[in-house]
């Protein structure tokens, strides 16, 4: 299998640009495409919330490009536990660790914790360098409705909501990252 592309500079700049205005981007990921903002701007994670007609007591996954993105959003829990969320990434894992007290109530939702994945997907982690940290991830769809697989889904789906469209490939993948409770190892969605 060859490896997926990267977005180019301009595509990056531009999404970057919309989210640090308080934008909702979309970009492909692992399985789906998949929506995004900046998770410290509450007004950009009501809209995006807004768009995907979704409750903010469900809470939401962030992504980063490395740990280092996603750390100041956990608490760290076991070495155990630690090491088991670190040998799967970067890939397509998500796992749900408690949040630290920096974590807005508009990302853990009505929970105490927060699901983070570090991607490999090649146009999502550009998108994390290139904002230079972590960033909202939750599929492209209103609320009950099937994920967005490709571009032109997006603008049916969403029209001119979205600010900007990373291009490129999906990764592959045929269902969403699988979500662990990285204390307990246990599966929380397949």
């Amino acid at each position: 299998m060859q490896p997926l592309p990267t977005p180019s500079a301009l595509h990056l700049r531009g999404a970057c640009s919309a989210l640090r205005a308080g934008g909702v981007v979309a970009y492909p990921t692992e399985a789906v495409w998949g929506l995004g903002c900046d998770p410290l701007n509450r007004r950009a994670v009501e809209r995006l919330l807004l768009l995907k007609q979704r409750d903010w007591r469900q809470g939401l996954i962030l992504i980063g490009a490395d740990f280092e993105q996603l750390e100041p959003f956990v608490q760290m829990p076991s070495r155990t536990a630690q090491k088991r969320a670190f040998s799967t990434w970067p890939g397509p894992a998500t796992w749900v660790f408690p949040a630290s007290d920096a974590t807005p109530m508009w990302i853990s939702g009505a929970r105490a914790n927060v699901a983070i994945r570090v991607t490999a997907h090649p146009v999502a982690r550009a998108l994390c360098e290139t904002f230079g940290g972590a960033l909202v991830s939750t599929s492209a769809n209103r609320s009950g409705r099937p994920p967005a697989i490709s571009a032109t889904q997006i603008r049916l789906a969403f029209r001119r909501s979205v600010d900007a469209i990373v291009p490129g490939p999906l990764g592959g993948r045929s269902a969403p990252t699988t979500i662990r409770d990285v204390i307990s190892g246990m599966i929380l969605r397949r």
